[in-house]
């Protein structure tokens, strides 16, 4: 009988030697956590598409960022959820400094200092009494140069409340270019810029529009990108890196790991990417029905993530990973 030269399996035989050969590593300080912070609201609100995801008020968002920070995750990106009388056609309460996410900002700021990095959702669409990430024109387009002029004034606002890194997402043209000249003038120049490079018009949006309030009726494809375009979403890509984005990101991930992998390819800064809402729901649904081992698919999901290229990941279990991780 001949016997095989070659045992794969001699790197499989225990925990130790299977973590010694491992090609992915997935660590708490690659995760950002997402969180939601809403006005007006006097405890933490359910989220019901998105099981055990809230809508925090500001003094239990304060503990839950110390919570995160302390299991060692790497960074912290804040969503505001304003009251609906506050939404007006130009998102004008996300510039306010007294709107609700700028007073976030300003409180982890001031709690966690430079311990974290602080993000910010530099977008329009929980702002705004319509529900899209821009200023609309007269004929109900979003228009894009306008647009671009709000987020400059987002982006400062969120800067000046102690963001070290705001997060255009809206996929307007020319955001980031505007956005690095607008931080630059107004003497932030060290305040950095994650772009939502390739934002993909999804399905898998749908509990994030329960999470922030959206207004939205209709739909964005006028502006997020044709979820069949990879080639395209390498082009907007390139387009930020050249525009001075410190990282760009693709949103969703699970089912773009393609993009991704393609965006480690070419690009010189780091790539994140967003397991969003919808990918967090159907896992979370299946966990809660005993359909799968929930951490194991968790765990899974995200070395998946990594492996495609992913430097960073945004994901709603980061906490959770962190603590099984340890």
């Amino acid at each position: 009988m001949a016997f095989p030269r070659h045992r794969p399996r001699r790197l499989r035989t225990t925990p130790a030697m299977r973590r010694l050969v491992a090609q992915t590593s997935l660590e708490p300080r690659r995760l950002v956590l997402p969180m939601f912070v809403a006005d007006g609201i006097e405890e933490p609100r359910d989220i019901t598409s998105m099981p055990g995801v809230v809508q925090h008020t500001r003094d239990s968002l304060r503990r839950a960022a110390a919570d995160a920070v302390a299991a060692g995750v790497g960074g912290l990106m804040l969503f505001g959820v304003p009251r609906d009388e506050d939404k007006d056609p130009t998102g004008s309460v996300g510039v306010d400094p007294d709107g609700i996410l700028n007073r976030a900002l300003r409180d982890l700021a001031k709690d966690l200092g430079d311990s974290t990095v602080l993000m910010a959702d530099t977008c329009l669409d929980e702002f705004t009494d319509h529900g899209h990430c821009g200023v609309l024109d007269p004929t109900g387009r979003v228009d894009n140069d306008l647009t671009n002029r709000r987020y400059v004034e987002l982006a400062v606002a969120q800067a000046n409340s102690g963001a070290h890194m705001v997060g255009p997402s809206g996929m307007m043209d020319g955001q980031v270019a505007a956005i690095r000249d607008g931080l630059d003038a107004a003497g932030y120049s060290e305040t950095a810029i994650l772009a939502y490079a390739a934002k993909f018009a999804s399905g898998f949006y749908g509990p994030f529009r329960e999470a922030v309030g959206s207004s939205l009726q209709g739909d964005r494809r006028t502006y997020q990108q044709d979820p069949g375009n990879a080639r395209e979403a390498l082009h907007e890509i390139q387009l930020d890196i050249d525009e001075g984005a410190d990282i760009v990101m693709v949103k969703p991930a699970m089912a773009y790991l393609d993009v991704v992998r393609a965006a480690a390819e070419i690009s010189p800064v780091p790539v994140a990417a967003y397991q969003v809402s919808g990918e967090y729901s159907m896992i979370a649904a299946a966990g809660e029905k005993g359909w799968i081992d929930l951490p194991a698919v968790v765990l899974e999901s995200l070395e998946g993530i990594r492996r495609a290229g992913a430097d960073i990941a945004l994901s709603y279990w980061a906490v959770d990973v962190a603590h099984w991780l340890s």
